[in-house]
């Protein structure tokens, strides 16, 4: 199986469903680290592209380049531009191609991942998107089928979140709350394990 613009457009319909339904939870959860409108950020972005979706083109590197546009037109939020640098990786690496491999999704991730490290100047390491990201990469590196692949991020997204929750956070706002952090999950993590677990229908 290879991953096309339809299935493209279905990841954008289940995150985006998921999206509306944590609402709330993604707002609260950044309220108790930052500045309480991550649930904004996904919603507004996830809408953007979902206004859209349907006119994007078979060509999957420039449509992931007009979602990453959509999604920082909606917000100017710094989680909303981490998550438009990783899109805009994917579509550098995959400009021109209409069938994507499932065994390439570990280094997208990975990629991605190095973009937005370099974009936000952070480590891994540090309690943020960046190590569910990482954790991704690792454990889809090798799979070659979609159930394979998908069954695998969605673990790996909330080990993730279990092995980092009881670790304080040093990287981006977070940060300043320091000791507080421990037993919290970073929103960002939170984030990034419901729009996994959405894409892979985990």
């Amino acid at each position: 199986m290879t991953l096309t613009k339809a299935t493209l457009v279905l990841a954008i319909e289940r995150i985006a469903a998921a999206m509306e339904r944590d609402f709330s939870e993604l707002n609260a959860s950044d309220g108790a680290l930052g500045d309480g409108d991550l649930g904004v950020t996904m919603t507004r972005g996830m809408r953007a592209i979902s206004e859209m979706k349907n006119d994007l083109p078979d060509d999957i590197g420039l449509a992931l380049l007009q979602c990453a546009q959509a999604f920082t037109k909606s917000s100017g939020s710094s989680y909303g531009t981490l998550m438009a640098t990783g899109l805009m990786s994917a579509a550098k690496t995959l400009k021109g191609q209409t069938d994507v491999e499932i065994s390439q999704i570990s280094e997208l991730v990975a990629a991605g991942r190095d973009k937005m490290q370099q974009r936000g100047k952070a480590e891994l390491g540090g309690k943020t998107v960046l190590d569910s990201l990482d954790a991704v990469a690792k454990a889809t590196a090798g799979l070659e089928t979609a159930f394979a692949v998908a069954d695998a991020a969605a673990k790996a997204v909330d080990q993730a979140l279990d092995d980092f929750r009881d670790k304080p956070a040093t990287i981006g706002r977070a940060r300043i709350f320091g000791e507080k952090s421990i037993g919290m999950d970073d929103p960002g993590m939170l984030a990034m394990q419901r729009i996994v677990k959405a894409a892979a229908a985990r």
